[in-house]
């Protein structure tokens, strides 16, 4: 049987997944060391330890994404960065109701405005980038930045202006040689839709919607990840990457 995996060679480069102690940001994370880079991630527990995840390949800082300060000390940490990803997001923060105004607002702190904010604080620490192709900011987006998800209004909303900002800072940051794409998972089984696949009926009615029949993992994302951060993107910026087995397709 032929071959037709891809390799990526990240070697020399330094990157920051934002949320990469589980799930879609750890598969990252994992891919990015894979690949050869010094890979940071966050998390909002005090130390890697914290975790069930063996994260002893990367450099691990606490940052909870709603805290401006701990993002700034985040910020601080980087001299020179070559891909930032902006991973972490949270629905219904602390289990709220997020038609509850204090709760969408939060939705909005943790799912969009944080990742802007950390975009701008290391908006130099990108331009100090040499890396072939130029410094690369991955937003995660999702297919409720398309759909309505009717329980999560402040995550839905969040999630749509991710891909708009992801159009806006591509063409402010063209400039500095930094380009910004996002991506939009479909289903991919993580912590966070870990609830919604328990409940048969709602993951039946899911995947009855998906052509390939299947849901994604983390796998399915971190390639389409590294290939907008890689050299061989270089002429793609603004542009958001659904990663969803077909599920948009349908209308």
């Amino acid at each position: 049987m032929s071959s037709n995996r891809v390799s990526f060679n990240f070697s020399d480069s330094t990157v920051l997944v934002t949320g990469g102690s589980n799930g879609i940001g750890l598969g990252i994370a994992k891919a990015f060391a894979d690949a050869g880079a010094r890979v940071t991630i966050t998390g909002t527990r005090p130390s890697a330890d914290d975790y069930d995840n063996d994260l002893s390949r990367f450099d691990f800082i606490q940052c909870s994404m709603s805290d401006t300060h701990q993002l700034e000390v985040l910020a601080e940490n980087f001299d020179r960065l070559d891909v930032l990803v902006n991973n972490a997001g949270q629905v219904m923060p602390q289990g709220g109701n997020e038609y509850d105004p204090d709760v969408f607002d939060e939705a909005l702190r943790i799912n969009v405005s944080s990742a802007f904010r950390l975009s701008r604080l290391l908006h130099r620490a990108l331009k100090s980038s040499d890396a072939d192709g130029g410094a690369s900011i991955v937003n995660l987006a999702s297919l409720s930045s398309f759909f309505a998800v009717e329980f999560v209004p402040g995550y839905g909303a969040a999630k749509a202006a991710v891909v708009q900002m992801t159009k806006t800072l591509a063409v402010h940051y063209a400039r500095n040689g930094i380009r910004v794409n996002a991506v939009a998972p479909g289903v991919i089984e993580s912590n966070m839709t870990a609830p919604m696949l328990a409940i048969e009926s709602m993951a039946d009615a899911q995947l009855s919607r998906i052509p390939q029949g299947r849901f994604g993992t983390p796998s399915d994302v971190a390639p389409a990840i590294l290939f907008l951060a890689s050299s061989h993107a270089s002429y793609i910026t603004g542009h958001t990457l659904l990663i969803d087995g077909g599920f948009s397709v349908l209308g």
